[in-house]
């Protein structure tokens, strides 16, 4: 995401509808193109907003899986009055160290998957990966060592992220999971089949996210072993 560093707002709308294919996914923005009928559409609607928000120094992405739906959010810098913005250099550098612990990382975009495991990787962690749930399920079989499953919510091959989950915890009773999605979270709630308690990173997501969020799987999974051996 080409944004500076700094307050956002972030408006996100999601539908449940047929989806956009990655083909017309990557040209959403170019003026004029259009899936509509001749005559039933401009083609300017989306580079118009794509435009303005820009002009507005924030950012559009679009999150879209067949049959399953679409998400944009926006990105608009925050404007209050006294506001003072950080500089990008002043931003300090997250340290973390994941202590090599292996986590596994399920989700079928490749470029996604590659840019994962490298912040996963600079954090210190030990990454395996899988494409799809079967992969995944065959990993936690043949890695004992898997620390954390981390996987993409909605993916293709009939198993989704929450039903993985819930056969790897069939496997693993206290293995920490955490679910990535570009939906927003009350999207997943309801559409995505993901309990209330869940914990969900919203995609696109910065490393020190990313940081924030492993380390809350890892003491929700301790907290609840504790609960449990408690009389």
């Amino acid at each position: 995401m080409d944004l500076q560093a700094g307050p956002y707002v972030m408006l996100a709308v999601s539908d449940t509808g047929q989806g956009i294919s990655k083909e017309n996914l990557a040209r959403v923005f170019e003026p004029f193109f259009t899936t509509k009928e001749q005559g039933k559409g401009t083609g300017l609607g989306l580079p118009t907003v794509y435009g303005f928000v820009k002009q507005s120094r924030g950012h559009v992405a679009i999150y879209s899986e067949i049959n399953q739906g679409t998400t944009v959010k926006i990105y608009l810098p925050r404007c209050l009055e006294n506001d003072r913005y950080t500089p990008a250099s002043a931003m300090h550098e997250v340290h973390h160290d994941g202590q090599g612990r292996l986590v596994l990382l399920v989700e079928d975009d490749a470029q996604v998957r590659q840019i994962s495991r490298h912040q996963l990787e600079t954090l210190g962690y030990a990454v395996i990966e899988a494409e799809n749930s079967q992969q995944a399920l065959h990993q936690l079989v043949c890695e004992p060592d898997i620390a954390l499953l981390f996987t993409d919510v909605v993916m293709p091959g009939g198993m989704s992220g929450s039903e993985l989950a819930h056969q790897a915890r069939t496997l693993r009773p206290d293995l920490p999971v955490l679910f990535a999605s570009g939906y927003t979270g009350h999207a997943m709630v309801h559409h995505g089949g993901l309990g209330a308690g869940a914990l969900l990173l919203p995609k696109p997501y910065l490393r020190s996210q990313l940081a924030d969020k492993l380390v809350q799987a890892f003491k929700s999974a301790a907290t609840s072993d504790l609960d449990s051996s408690l009389p």
